[in-house]
């Protein structure tokens, strides 16, 4: 190619040339950066949207005929969690006769993958215990009810709360108090 002085200089190919990647350097950069932030959004998102809100509210009523059931038993009791040992104590007061196994569930705020569903067994009258696996930091929700219901929202009755192990390692439960 002819350049002004008339002398023939060989032109670099568009790869090797200073605007073509001044120009192209910083869209190719938002691009990468918007493939890693849309992968970790996708890797980390969380859970605390139901899936199926509407089935969700139709159950509502279901549980506040639970929540009386247990004031109706009198229901009341302590739940310990035993770091150390990882074993979890409840101690369970009634009117009626109480099942020889209950259902604990424990529901992290914002990981589903986290919640634990656990047996607690019967090891002498109103006095429950199981093991678990892993580690339980920081908030976490808490519902006992009867053991191996069909579905969880055709239990009879339920007892919840929440434990947050900054705080304690002691729910106290108490079905004539109808706070959360």
């Amino acid at each position: 190619m002819n350049n002004i002085s008339g002398s023939q200089e060989p032109v670099a190919p568009w790869y090797k040339q200073f605007w073509a990647w001044f120009i192209l350097a910083p869209l190719i950069i938002v691009i990468i950066a918007c493939t890693i932030t849309v992968t970790i959004a996708f890797k980390n998102k969380d859970d605390v949207v139901i899936d199926n809100y509407y089935k969700e509210g139709r159950t509502i009523n279901q549980r506040f005929v639970q929540d009386a059931n247990a004031r109706e038993m009198g229901l009341s009791g302590e739940l310990v969690f035993d770091r150390q040992l990882g074993e979890i104590l409840l101690n369970l007061q009634a009117d009626e006769e109480l099942p020889a196994e209950l259902e604990l569930e424990l529901s992290h705020p914002s990981k589903a993958a986290k919640d634990m569903y656990l047996t607690l067994k019967q090891m002498s009258p109103g006095r429950y215990r199981t093991d678990y696996e892993g580690t339980l930091e920081n908030h976490w929700y808490v519902r006992i009810l009867p053991h191996k219901e069909e579905q969880i929202a055709e239990a009879r009755w339920r007892l919840k709360g929440e434990v947050d192990f900054k705080y304690g390692e002691r729910i106290h439960f108490d079905a004539q108090d109808p706070s959360p």
